[in-house]
């Protein structure tokens, strides 16, 4: 490859940087996070997110299987960086490194941007599992939302666990970061949206609730549920009928049951 830089050090600013990736602080002040693995590196080319460099092991390099993804690589004009296995394993943030990751430009959404024609999104209520949110986001991707809003109490969307559970969709669904969640609310309710949260208190189970139009679904904390500003916000409370003994769902599973009811009635009505 053309742009093939080699590292040996672990001293060299390009392994400090990514080590530094690991923590949120960092991520949120150089608006850069890393992603690891082939198939993410591959998806990442597909969307055409914004990739700063790609490090790839001396391994990975040398083995058939990668020259094609290498020559995409260096067909977008990507700065590449080699590292001897030793030093890619060191910051590698998973147990079997696939031998390559990069290094991308976080993207942030405004409002206007996620807000379409029969608007269809889901506002995460202080969601601090980054598998719930990984997972939340790949069934968003799956089931054509067109957006999420995350309170300022979730977890970083870009945590390397995050990404990882998200399997590509994080390139695909585009998130926005609210400030202040029910000024955020407030806004989506004056572009007539409909603001439906999954509770405990709620009179109608989720699919007996008419969903068509501008909805948004809200899931809230793991151990909480949803804040009282959230619930004295929302259009509609809806329950999840459990007739077994546990009391509550994941926040995933919450999360798709209510993204596919929207989408199984506005199929229905589409058939």
């Amino acid at each position: 490859m053309k742009q093939m830089n080699i590292i040996s050090s672990s001293k060299n600013p390009v392994i400090k940087e990514v080590k530094s990736l690991k923590n949120r602080k960092s991520r949120e002040e150089k608006k850069l996070f890393f992603i690891e693995g082939i198939k993410i590196t591959e998806e990442a080319l597909k969307e055409n997110a914004e990739i700063v460099r790609v490090i790839v092991s001396e391994e990975f390099v040398s083995r058939e299987d990668s020259v094609h993804l290498m020559k995409t690589i260096e067909s977008r004009g990507c700065k590449c960086f080699i590292l001897p296995e030793k030093l890619f394993k060191e910051i590698s943030d998973t147990e079997t490194p696939q031998g390559i990751m990069a290094v991308l430009r976080t993207r942030h959404f405004g409002i206007d941007e996620i807000v379409r024609e029969n608007a269809s999104l889901v506002i995460l209520d202080a969601v601090q599992d980054p598998g719930n949110m990984g997972t939340i986001i790949r069934t968003a991707d799956a089931a054509g939302f067109d957006g999420i809003i995350m309170s300022k109490g979730c977890v970083d969307v870009y945590n390397p666990k995050v990404i990882r559970a998200t399997m590509g969709s994080i390139f695909r669904v585009p998130f926005n970061f609210s400030e202040n969640l029910t000024d955020t609310i407030r806004i989506l309710k004056s572009k007539d949206i409909r603001v439906i949260a999954a509770h405990l208190k709620g009179y109608k189970n989720y699919f007996e609730l008419d969903m068509d139009g501008n909805i948004a679904v809200v899931i809230g904390n793991e151990a909480n549920g949803i804040s009282d500003d959230v619930t004295v916000l929302a259009d509609e409370l809806v329950r999840i009928p459990m007739v077994g003994r546990t009391e509550s769902l994941n926040a995933s599973v919450a999360a798709g049951l209510l993204m596919y009811e929207v989408l199984r009635q506005r199929w229905n009505k589409k058939n």
